[in-house]
């Protein structure tokens, strides 16, 4: 039953005025609780069994949202929609009395209602709940939206996610979704050993990632603190501390641009673990991703399961552009050697950034299937071991899915003195104009000079992870309300 014909304005007047009409009549529109009820999956469950026509004398408790209305007068027909599915109500006078019917039919689209009834199979084979009695839980005072084309303006879907969750059951079905998957990365690093723990969101210096910090002034203290850029400082000091298994699960932030891929408010997966490296927590790596693929039944288009590819950076730069990295390891001659193929050169960027250049721009759109690109320039990491055989590379592997990257592990660097000269380079850069670099953090190396077991550590995107699992590319989709713009 379509709402009326009337301007928005009109809506709004006409929904308030029934409110204060209920009021009036000695009904709370907004009552405290409606105990008992069922989930509708769970009566439909129950009943799968029914053939068409097929009666029961079973009754059941259930509430939502009145999302449809047909016929009037006698008998009625009235979906209702939870969490779980949508359900169809049979309302008739003979039961519910003149006035009770008449209440139930004057309700609007989009009311929450809770409802008992007794469940019996329709002629055409739809289970339904024929209604014995009913409460008004909440009245909506706003018109729901269009219920046949459901809501389909991607700037609405962002901003009013409650309307998306309301209209849409692929989006309701969606973060479910990611909270299994959520659930499931839990499941896994419990079950092999790890706890769980919590950081500071809140640091007096960030760190841990290359990525520009949000600032905010703590007036009690009198001084700048920094929303998290990662947790990785804090975790390693727990494996200083001899927790040896830590992960944490959370959002960090970066102050970064907007687009398919990034969000300045993430959810991201760290753990740490003592006496492994890189290559182990590779293996743990495909092993979490494919576990918790299986354990929400994905069938999506890349195969998940281990082993994945492996490819060293140099390589993977050298056989898609012809450049060796290994063999320009200053700023001018790698900036010339892309210039002379036509590829773009950022401007006033050192080495470091050329590279990463090369790699986002020529690399990554590549990695379809899922791949390990491991062992970076140790100019790219400064907080990962140099590696044992290959001089100037380091321990690192970034994973990637589909062209994204979802996951970036090194075997840690434990050795304080050499965390210090990574820090001085750091601040050279800052001083040099990267507004990313890393800063000094003695209170880090102090941790480290207490002595740090050989450790293996990544980072897993969340957001993006589900973006693999459930086919969507963009991570404005898998956030409930991602950042926009005015």
């Amino acid at each position: 039953m379509a709402e009326p014909a009337d301007g928005a304005d009109d809506l709004l007047a006409t929904r308030r005025r029934k409110l204060e009409a209920l009021r009036a009549s000695g009904v709370d529109p907004f009552p405290h609780e409606f105990d008992g009820v069922e989930p509708i999956e769970a009566v439909r469950a129950a009943h799968s069994g029914l053939a068409a026509g097929d009666e029961t004398s079973v009754g059941h408790r259930v509430a939502g949202r009145l999302a449809a209305r047909r016929g009037q007068g006698k008998m009625a027909f009235l979906d209702l929609v939870d969490r779980s599915g949508r359900l169809q109500l049979q309302a008739r006078v003979d039961e519910l009395g003149v006035d009770g019917m008449d209440r139930l039919l004057g309700l609007d689209l989009g009311d929450l209602i809770g409802v008992d009834g007794v469940a019996f199979m329709s002629r055409r084979g739809e289970l339904s709940l024929r209604v014995q009695g009913f409460v008004l839980l909440a009245k909506s005072l706003r018109p729901p939206p269009e219920k046949h084309h459901g809501l389909t303006d991607v700037e609405t879907r962002f901003r009013r996610r409650e309307l998306d969750l309301m209209a849409n059951q692929e989006a309701r079905e969606l973060f479910i979704l990611r909270a299994r998957v959520i659930s499931a990365v839990r499941g896994f690093l419990d079950a092999e050993g790890f706890i769980e723990v919590e950081t500071p969101v809140l640091q007096p210096l960030y760190g841990g990632a290359a990525a520009r910090p949000f600032t905010t002034h703590h007036n009690a203290l009198d001084r700048e603190f920094y929303l998290r850029i990662a947790t990785e400082l804090y975790l390693k000091r727990l494996i200083v501390g001899g927790l040896e298994r830590v992960y944490e699960l959370g959002k960090d932030f970066r102050n970064e641009g907007v687009d398919s891929t990034h969000n300045p408010e993430f959810t991201m997966l760290e753990w740490y673990e003592a006496y492994a490296d890189y290559l182990d927590v590779a293996e743990r790596c495909e092993r979490l991703v494919s576990t918790v693929a299986s354990s929400i039944g994905y069938s999506g288009e890349f195969d998940l399961s281990p082993p994945w590819r492996r490819e060293t950076l140099p390589e993977a730069i050298r056989t898609r552009t012809g450049i060796d990295i290994m063999e320009m390891h200053d700023r001018d001659s790698l900036a010339g050697a892309m210039s002379a193929r036509g590829l773009s050169v950022p401007k006033d960027e050192g080495w470091p950034k050329l590279v990463d250049e090369l790699v986002s721009k020529h690399v990554e759109p590549t990695l379809l299937e899922p791949t390990f690109l491991m062992d970076y320039p140790v100019e790219l990491s400064p907080f990962a071991k140099r590696h044992r055989s290959v001089p100037g590379l380091v321990e690192r592997f970034e994973a990637y899915v589909g062209g994204m990257e979802i996951a970036n592990a090194f075997t840690e660097l434990n050795d304080p003195d050499e965390q210090r000269r990574r820090f001085e380079e750091q601040r050279a850069l800052a001083g040099a104009g990267d507004v990313e670099a890393q800063p000094y953090d003695e209170a880090f190396v102090e941790a480290l000079e207490q002595g740090m077991p050989p450790t293996g550590g990544i980072g897993i995107g969340i957001d993006r992870l589900v973006m693999v699992l459930t086919g969507r590319r963009s991570i404005r989709e898998v956030v409930l309300f991602p950042a926009m713009r005015d």
